[in-house]
């Protein structure tokens, strides 16, 4: 399975990645983030899931999740259909 990496910002997920939960191209996802119509959340673990972390990221009606640990190892990924999110306010 691919994995996370680091940076000094945060975490880079392979736009390849994203794109195959939403059946987008990797450039279609890099423009749509940039746009704003995928949206993304990083949370951090606490008590029993510290040291792991979940990324979930929106599109339309549609929600991809993973979970990963600190070396950047995907643990788990979900892809699921959801309520469209809004953007902004």
């Amino acid at each position: 399975m691919p994995s996370v990496e680091r940076s000094a910002d945060g975490f880079v997920i392979d736009a390849a990645l994203i794109g195959e939960a939403f059946d987008l191209a990797p450039d279609e996802v890099q423009a749509l983030m940039r746009q704003g119509a995928i949206t993304s959340v990083c949370e951090t673990g606490q008590d029993e899931d510290e040291g792991r972390w979940r990324m979930t990221f929106h599109y339309g009606g549609r929600t991809c999740r993973y979970i990963f640990d600190a070396s950047g190892t995907i643990l788990k990924s979900a892809s699921f259909s959801g309520r469209a999110r809004s953007q902004g306010i």
